[in-house]
């Protein structure tokens, strides 16, 4: 057996030794990348929810490449997980012959094509997000809540016209800027609606920004507010919450839900689920809130994770439009950041100091994950403080902020 016949028997080598030296050494990198998220799941770090199966899906698929590329889109490389670009030419036969002919080669392609590809894992996990949600932390203190969203926006609305600089047009831009809002899902739903073409690349970097935030935020937290006496200020306990019914807060749910559905009906999808979610949470019905916040949420994270990391193709990473999407998301989930400390700055000035700033970072709206950065960071400073909850309403309102200018941008943008 000589050398060129070993390598026949192992294509991903063979493989390798195809690629431009560029693409093997970004496979390597993003191959090692994988395993550093796998870790950093592992410890806490970042979400491991998210993080492990991106992490593992991510060092595969770079690990997996054949020669095969049975739709010629890849150079004669490619593998048997997903092809995203599949029925994506413009020719409408074509494209579903191609389609029809990859759902019975990949494995993963059918899972892309009916609930990636179209919203409804954002849908999902949305409705898990829902049921989990208490938005009595929101009715509680409504003018605190949404001050401190508005601001943490900050990113999204200053992003948008600087991705108009680095020469994409304006749906693109705005599907861009919404990693700023720090809500995966609906950076999903915005990037299908708007800007298809850049969808896998927006949705990647999208999630990976997300996870390394939870890492982030804190240091930013301590560099905005250097004072540890300003970051441990305790909070008075807030009762009101617990005056508010559950009939009142499936009121408000069903009430918002379908004004929020006539304002923007582009982004009812989300809207139904988020809401339909607390309904289902809040009137009682407790088959389906376990269902949606076990089953239905942990299958949709798990394939999400999975789907965005065998997505993390080197072909794809190496793409020239993606290179401004890794600063442009940078920029966008730090201003956001930035903007959202600024608000909670605002109501402990304005408040005689008896409101904690730290607070603002849960106005970016990856729930819960900045409330438990804000509380993370306030309980290190000062073990006795407790703070989750005035997070909470920010990071509530957070969410709903995010979907009412993703259902602007897809309503006014055309």
């Amino acid at each position: 057996m000589n050398l060129e016949t070993f390598f026949s028997a192992f294509q991903g080598i063979q493989a390798m030794m195809a690629s431009p030296p560029q693409m093997v050494l970004a496979r390597i990198g993003l191959i090692l990348l994988g395993f550093l998220l796998i870790y950093l799941g592992k410890k806490g770090v970042l979400d491991p929810l998210l993080m492990i199966p991106m992490g593992l899906g991510m060092s595969v698929i770079n690990a997996s490449v054949m020669i095969f590329d049975p739709l010629n889109l890849h150079g004669g490389l490619g593998t048997l997980f997903v092809e995203a670009q599949a029925g994506a030419s413009g020719d409408r036969i074509k494209d579903a012959a191609d389609l029809m002919y990859i759902l019975g080669i990949d494995w993963l392609q059918p899972i892309y094509t009916f609930t990636f590809s179209n919203g409804l894992i954002a849908c999902l996990v949305f409705l898990g997000i829902g049921a989990l949600l208490d938005v009595g932390f929101l009715m509680a203190r409504p003018f605190m809540s949404i001050t401190i969203a508005l601001f943490a926006e900050i990113g999204t609305l200053i992003t948008f016209p600087i991705a108009t600089l680095f020469g994409y047009n304006i749906k693109q831009a705005a599907a861009i800027s919404t990693i700023g809002g720090a809500d995966g899902p609906m950076v999903l739903f915005t990037s299908l609606k708007l800007a298809p073409e850049l969808f896998v690349p927006i949705a990647i970097i999208a999630y990976l920004y997300l996870g390394f935030a939870y890492g982030g935020y804190p240091y930013l937290i301590r560099f905005m507010i250097p004072s540890k006496k300003i970051r441990g200020t305790p909070m008075k306990p807030d009762t009101s919450t617990n005056k508010i019914s559950s009939g009142q807060k499936m009121t408000f749910a069903v009430v918002a839900c379908v004004i929020l559905c006539i304002l923007l009906p582009v982004a009812s999808p989300l809207l139904f689920s988020l809401f339909l979610g607390i309904v289902i949470r809040e009137s009682g019905i407790k088959p389906f809130q376990d269902l949606l916040t076990g089953p239905i949420l942990y299958t949709a994270t798990l394939f999400l994770g999975l789907m965005l990391g065998v997505l993390c193709e080197a072909n794809t990473i190496l793409d020239p439009k993606v290179l401004p999407l890794l600063i442009l998301g940078v920029l966008s989930l730090l201003l956001s950041g930035i903007g959202g400390i600024i608000g909670g700055y605002l109501f402990w000035f304005f408040s005689g100091k008896k409101i904690n700033p730290v607070i603002g970072i849960a106005g970016v709206s990856c729930i819960p994950t900045t409330a438990k950065v804000a509380q993370k960071v306030v309980q290190k400073d000062n073990p006795q403080a407790i703070v989750m909850q005035f997070a909470l309403g920010a990071n509530v309102m957070g969410v709903i902020t995010s979907a009412i200018i993703a259902g602007v941008f897809c309503s006014i943008i055309k």
